[in-house]
């Protein structure tokens, strides 16, 4: 195999896929490999980590078809130290791997491509595929992902649940505490019910570059792929059943209160500083004054380093009192796209309803400490 490829096309799709590959401790070596091959005037590289698999196709001169998988942290890191205007230079003979550009030259020990895992295919024409915006996937997943869980003896809620109801298209997860639910696409006609790998979905944003308008996504039984650009990502699902989640909404919340976004974290982020000792708890609490007008008091609980309280004027509400966890409050303050925000509960014991006024696609669930 011989090829020439430009230095930043290839120091591009290098970035890409090597994440992949060195993501996680593997007793596999050839999973710290990137699959190079050359065939027919398409240069394509691939690694894998059994879970996810990522092709980046590069373009560049094939002198001579061949496939070969090298080292891709080495490669990775010789290639991006090169001057940007440099064309490399790829032959391998046998198991050595010839690199060149311009007057820097390296070898590096490849491995024989059989030992590299077949990467599995989707089957296509059996898929259900969406196309979406670049910008609204990623604002989708931001959204969502602050209530997925790391907990893998729990696998279904490590992972964001797509499914459709009455023709549109949602994304949920939850971690046991909160709950974040998006209408991601507001009618398909197709139907899907699947959970897809919350570090899959991440690992499609930080792939995605600002050149990328649209993103194609197709779903089977088994798999996930996401089409962009030059490159796919391919990831399996989750096998198992998702939580019923909507008996957890509230049909309705007795206190309702609208707080100007850049304020309510303000405060949040306030209390938080003395709540380090008591996990983080903060007490929000509703107060009426009698007339028309009422406050809404976020206030820590008092310990060694002290105690914090503050007030937002509101329009009028009845009295109440929530114990929640500060950060799963920062997390979705942080990604309600709306100036202000809903902030409803019933009981100090019942669920936390949070979404933007001008902005119903989005909703977010935090159980309540208990005090």
């Amino acid at each position: 195999m011989e090829i020439k490829v430009n230095q930043g096309n290839l120091n591009k799709a290098l970035s890409i896929v090597s994440r992949v590959a060195t993501s996680i401790k593997t007793t596999l070596p050839i999973l710290n490999n990137v699959l190079i091959r050359a065939d027919e005037n398409k240069i394509s590289l691939t690694t894998t980590n059994l879970d996810i698999a990522v092709v980046s196709w590069v373009a560049g001169t094939v002198v001579s078809n061949g496939v070969i998988t090298v080292p891709v942290r080495i490669l990775n890191e010789f290639v991006s130290n090169l001057p940007k205007s440099e064309d490399v230079m790829l032959k391998v003979d046998g198991s050595k791997v010839y690199i060149s550009a311009g007057k820097y030259k390296s070898v590096i020990n490849g491995v024989e491509a059989d030992e590299f895992p077949e990467v599995p295919e989707i089957e296509e024409d059996k898929s259900v595929v969406f196309r979406v915006g670049v910008d609204d996937f990623k604002n989708a997943i931001s959204d969502v992902v602050v209530a997925s869980s790391n907990d893998m003896t729990r696998p279904v809620l490590t992972g964001v649940y797509c499914y459709t109801v009455d023709k549109k298209l949602y994304l949920v997860t939850t971690d046991g505490y909160r709950l974040a639910e998006k209408m991601f696409i507001p009618n398909v006609e197709s139907e899907v019910s699947v959970i897809i790998p919350t570090n899959s979905l991440q690992e499609v944003v930080r792939s995605l570059g600002n050149e990328d308008d649209e993103l194609e996504i197709l779903i089977d039984e088994l798999q996930i792929k996401f089409r962009f650009r030059d490159t796919e990502v391919t990831s399996k699902l989750i096998d198992g059943s998702f939580p019923d989640y909507r008996q957890l909404i509230p049909k309705k919340t007795d206190i309702n209160v609208v707080v100007n976004k850049d304020e309510l974290m303000r405060v949040v982020k306030l209390a938080a500083l003395f709540a380090k000792e008591a996990g983080g708890s903060i007490v929000c609490e509703t107060k009426n004054d009698g007339g028309e007008n009422g406050v809404f008091v976020v206030s820590s609980v008092a310990n060694e380093y002290g105690e914090n309280d503050s007030e937002i004027r509101v329009n009028n509400v009845k009295d109440g009192k929530v114990t929640l966890n500060s950060k799963f409050l920062i997390d979705v303050i942080n990604v309600v796209d709306a100036e202000e925000i809903d902030f409803g509960f019933s009981t100090k014991a019942s669920p936390v309803v949070i979404k933007g006024v001008k902005n119903k696609d989005y909703l977010h669930i935090i159980m309540p400490i208990k005090s």
